[in-house]
């Protein structure tokens, strides 16, 4: 049984994910002059779409452990995360030249082991949880956090420039909410839906790994053959 908002959502945050992609690869690629990777509203579009997928990570770890931690799936769903997670790194090190050393999948991964104990958790936990690691970035930011052991914490002054990069501070924050808010909303669970949406969702690690490979391999595919 599913929870059919749960995968639309996912869908849709794919489906906006793979817009942004698109955009930032014709960016990159000299085929458009959009400020993908630093214009403002480009900027907020991606941290909505990263914070909706760390948001409803939460969501599906408080839906399936919320009356028990089920180890043995939460450890093979950790493996996978890990080893996706590793594919990214190799593989934006081999096509970009710029490895993503704590991307969207690190943190999930990372988030999941540490949202654990907030699981069982009175919610004004959750929240208030929530509320500091979201805050720490405003005042914990220091010379001390540099090194890099200490990247995924996200409090250094300065960070090496990434793909993408969603620190425990304030990400984890998401991730929480996700938690709080499955508690206080509707979960009518039902037989899988055949909707488009739907279906990207329950399948959005393999659309996640894939869709940039055949975006950017299409438009230098497209690149060389306009150059013959």
């Amino acid at each position: 049984m599913r929870v059919a908002w749960i995968d639309r959502a996912r869908g849709l945050a794919l489906c906006a994910m793979i817009v942004f992609h698109f955009s930032y690869d014709l960016s990159f690629l000299g085929y458009v002059t959009w400020p993908v990777s630093g214009g403002t509203g480009w900027r907020v579009f991606a941290i909505s779409i990263a914070a909706s997928f760390v948001a409803l990570a939460g969501v599906s770890l408080q839906i399936a452990h919320g009356d028990g931690i089920r180890w043995r799936g939460f450890w093979r769903r950790e493996a996978v995360l890990a080893i996706a997670a590793l594919a990214v790194t190799l593989g934006t090190g081999w096509a970009m030249g710029a490895p993503v050393w704590f991307g969207i999948l690190h943190a999930i991964a990372l988030f999941s082991l540490m949202a654990l104990p907030f699981v069982a958790a009175p919610t004004w936990i959750v929240l208030g949880a929530a509320a500091v690691t979201f805050a720490a970035p405003l005042i914990l930011v220091s010379e001390m956090f540099s090194h890099p052991a200490l990247y995924p914490l996200g409090l250094a002054p300065e960070v090496r420039p990434s793909l993408d990069y969603e620190p425990i501070f304030p990400w984890f924050a998401a991730m929480l909410a996700g938690l709080a808010l499955a508690r206080h909303v509707p979960l009518p669970r039902q037989a899988p839906a055949g909707d488009i949406l739907a279906r990207m969702g329950r399948h959005s690690l393999a659309i996640y790994l894939l869709h940039q490979p055949i975006l950017f391999g299409g438009l230098m595919a497209y690149g060389w053959l306009r150059a013959v």
